[in-house]
């Protein structure tokens, strides 16, 4: 059986959930239907355009260009202040929506998932009958578009659902190659930037049907291992899967899509914390300890990597999942590429806590206090809320 992959994309997101957030607040305004943009802080002189409206779009205002060179170009423009708490609270709405089809989805960014549906199309029927369904009650109960692309691959779902927009289905078969991906510039083929783009119009490719006809031994020549992916690419060819994480009773893991590629550590250890927080949470609610912390970041489409390490100690609070998931992630992270997603993970867990002491150790007191502290705090989160205490010295380390 062929594979059926669907990739639902929200439209035109930052921008979306704002205006929705607004409308539910009592807005009577409709920021999507305005000269509006979502960006950094103008005043710091530092600000760049995450999403603009589609009447900005019309003025040819772009994403990642500063609000100054915006300005110019809209000068009536209205500007709002990214809310990345919001976005991933939306985020979070769809993905637990769309689980509902399929266990087997990858949350590709904080805006755009993969669901392999393959196996269910027993199940739930027609996948271009689910994709309309999708895309019409996402509309209805969160108040937002998306556009819905199926396909017989990630690569091709993906294609389809950058067809025409916003809230549209659109479909993308292994038989459908040739009348709708060959005819378009060669610039739409995912993962080619504009420097590949202007090497390949250099050579006279300038359709993606060109670079699926050219002969492959030549992009490599040129452009190397990149030039092999092209070419698949051009021909439709992708057999990657959709990574999904799966939870057992023996790891509890906690992870997420982060907004853009963060390269400040100070904001990637805001999220460490974050995510060491809920899976410490989970590990205490089960009345559980861990023996392994492990963290697997994401950089790109084909990059992930992670790294695990045996505690000499078993651990549950916060401030120790943190303090090992920052030393195990400064192992692991390059120091180089942006963070694309991250997941801090807690396995080996047992019911009691093992602890190496030596004689003059007084390590068994000091977790023992470690233990009753966050009793205290838990019990302070539960009854005012998860923000009620943060650990601001944490966030140095």
């Amino acid at each position: 059986m062929d594979r059926i992959i669907l990739h639902v994309d929200v439209n035109n997101a930052f921008l979306s959930w704002t205006a929705v957030d607004m409308l539910k607040k009592g807005s009577k305004v409709d920021i999507r239907n305005r000269y509006a943009i979502i960006a950094g802080s103008e005043s710091e002189r530092k600000g760049i355009v995450l999403a603009k409206s589609n009447l900005c779009k019309s003025r040819g205002v772009m994403t990642a260009e500063p609000i100054y060179s915006a300005r110019r170009k809209c000068p009536y423009l209205e500007i709002y202040s990214p809310n990345f708490k919001l976005y991933k609270c939306y985020s979070d709405k769809m993905f637990e929506y769309l689980s509902r089809y399929t266990n087997i989805i990858e949350r590709y960014s904080i805006d755009e998932c993969f669901l392999d549906y393959t196996g269910s199309v027993n199940l739930f029927g027609d996948p271009i009958k689910l994709a309309y369904k999708i895309k019409n009650d996402i509309y209805k109960l969160f108040g937002f578009t998306v556009n819905v692309g199926v396909g017989n691959n990630k690569l091709l779902a993906k294609m389809a659902s950058d067809f025409e927009k916003p809230n549209k289905v659109h479909t993308l078969f292994v038989n459908e190659i040739e009348e709708k991906l060959f005819p378009l510039p060669v610039e739409n083929l995912f993962m080619i930037g504009k420097a590949s783009s202007k090497h390949l119009h250099d050579m006279n490719i300038n359709t993606i049907g060109d670079l699926a006809r050219t002969d492959a031994s030549l992009l490599f020549k040129r452009f190397k291992s990149m030039g092999k992916m092209m070419h698949n690419y051009a021909n439709g060819i992708d057999d990657s899967p959709v990574y999904y994480e799966k939870e057992t009773v023996k790891s509890i893991s906690s992870s997420t899509v982060l907004p853009y590629n963060y390269r400040d550590i100070n904001k990637i250890k805001e999220v460490i914390l974050e995510l060491s927080m809920d899976i410490a949470k989970k590990i205490r609610d089960n009345k559980l300890f861990a023996n392994v912390i492990g963290v697997w970041i994401k950089y790109s489409y084909y990059d992930k990597n992670s790294k695990q390490e045996k505690l000499d100690n078993s651990i549950s609070t916060d401030e120790e999942v943190y303090d090992n998931a920052v030393r195990i992630f400064n192992k692991l992270w390059n120091k180089e590429d942006g963070i694309r997603s991250i997941c801090v993970f807690a396995s080996d867990l047992s019911s009691h806590r093992k602890i190496q002491l030596s004689l003059f150790d007084n390590e068994l007191f000091k977790e023992e206090s470690d233990d009753k502290l966050q009793e205290v705090i838990d019990e302070i989160r539960n009854k005012y809320g998860k923000d009620s205490i943060k650990f601001a010295n944490m966030r140095k380390r």
